[in-house]
């Protein structure tokens, strides 16, 4: 995920809130993975001199209405439904975003993961508030610092996932 990109998907999940005729909505990715979390090369990229670190605008723009986070919508609260289906990886910011969906359908061999972890990159899509929600906290505190894989089984047996289907079928 990069800044167009979180952006567009904002203005998408705006767009469905104000839209009468939608219900619900489904938010899947392509390629066979659901988000791999934010675009790290694209973060190296924006570091010509590492003493200028603080000037990189990345969490959020606070002078918006709703300030976004680094994948987009996760501080957006809506009036109606999202569910994530996930294909593949969800993991480090992919899977804050797949927390922030109301329910999340896995396909057998999808997997979540705290993975920037691993890299000492702290979860700020609010999955460190949403995980212990939907999990309790001491499980959550074992995906976090662990960064293990989570298996779509699972992930299903945490409470993390509602669902999980045949691969090819979530959406």
């Amino acid at each position: 995920m990069n800044p167009e990109s979180a952006d567009a998907l904002v203005c998408a999940f705006e767009d469905f809130d104000r839209d009468s005729s939608a219900k619900v909505a489904v938010l899947w990715g392509e390629g066979g993975a659901f988000c791999a979390g934010w675009d790290l090369k694209y973060c190296a990229s924006l570091i010509k001199n590492p003493a200028e670190l603080h000037s990189i605008d990345y969490p959020l723009d606070d002078r918006k209405a709703i300030p976004r986070g680094p994948l987009g919508p996760t501080r957006l609260e809506l009036d109606k439904p999202v569910i994530a289906a996930v294909a593949g990886p969800a993991v480090a910011g992919g899977f804050e975003l797949a927390l922030w969906c109301d329910v999340r359908v896995m396909e057998q061999s999808a997997y979540f993961g705290v993975y920037c972890r691993r890299w000492g990159v702290p979860l700020v899509d609010g999955g460190t508030v949403r995980l212990p929600r939907i999990v309790g906290m001491g499980r959550a505190l074992e995906i976090i610092i662990t960064g293990r894989k989570k298996p779509a089984d699972e992930a299903l047996r945490l409470g993390v996932s509602e669902h999980v289907v045949p691969d090819g079928s979530p959406r």
